[in-house]
């Protein structure tokens, strides 16, 4: 194996599935070896015509104690990477870095009463990750996911999100816990609210909604979501002295973009 192979592992897709035209999940085999923390991403490749490999970062879905890697995409028009990974089936390989990234992870923050989990598109997918951590669950007094779609459709993962509340390990604490609000842009039902996230933390409707303030005490934040809104959300939320949470230096955000 070269130094250059050594930095990656080659899996097998084992499951597909399709969720709309344009956005679908897949899993792939996992490597032994590789660790991550749920709620960072992986860097995936796939090998173009031309036998050359383009790479791109994903957010896992998965536990962190599962067989297997699920994530979670969206098909870019004319997309270098994801007009080839559409094509893939049951069985065909993928390449994974062995190492992993991010720092979209709970151990980021000290202390808080509330956990927010702000999500756009496919931005839910680490939120997921994050949620089969059991610590979790005994740590915080409130968890609120929020996934923000365009159309009803693209309000995916539901089923799953639902099963955690008669989870067998810790579902007597999730029903208690869990507060899962879906918001739809371009549609008016089908959702429990009506609006951006950015729209709704301004005018105050989603905190109206949970009946839980955001402030800099009790809550503790993380958005992973397309760029324009995790930067105005940050923006946002810093005005009300809210800061990111750095190496040494612990806030009340969290936040991934990467692209």
């Amino acid at each position: 194996m070269t130094a250059k192979e050594n930095k990656y592992t080659i899996e097998e897709i084992t499951y597909l599935k399709p969720w709309t035209d344009h956005l679908f999940s897949f899993r792939a085999s996992r490597h032994e070896g590789f660790k991550f923390i749920p709620g960072q991403f992986a860097r995936l490749g796939v090998t173009k015509s031309d036998s050359s490999v383009v790479w791109r970062p994903y957010s896992i879905v998965s536990a962190d104690y599962d067989e297997e890697l699920e994530f979670y995409s969206i098909i870019v028009p004319d997309g270098e990477f994801t007009q080839i990974l559409k094509n893939l089936k049951v069985g065909d390989k993928i390449f994974v870095d062995k190492t992993n990234y991010g720092l979209l992870t709970t151990d980021r923050f000290e202390n808080g009463k509330h956990l927010w989990l702000l999500s756009t598109g496919t931005g839910i997918a680490p939120f997921i990750s994050i949620m089969y951590e059991f610590n979790l669950w005994e740590q915080y007094e409130k968890i609120i996911l929020v996934h923000c779609a365009r159309v009803g459709e693209e309000l995916t993962y539901q089923e799953l999100i639902n099963s955690f509340y008669t989870h067998e390990f810790y579902g007597d604490m999730v029903k208690d816990k869990l507060k899962y609000v879906r918001l739809l842009t371009r549609e008016n039902q089908g959702a429990d609210l009506y609006g951006r996230v950015t729209d709704l933390l301004r005018n105050n409707k989603l905190e109206e909604h949970l009946n839980t303030p955001i402030n800099a005490i009790d809550s503790r934040i993380m958005v992973c979501g397309n760029p324009e809104m995790v930067d105005e959300t940050r923006k946002l939320l810093a005005e009300r002295g809210l800061t990111i949470s750095r190496r040494g230096k612990p806030g009340n955000m969290a936040v991934e973009n990467y692209w």
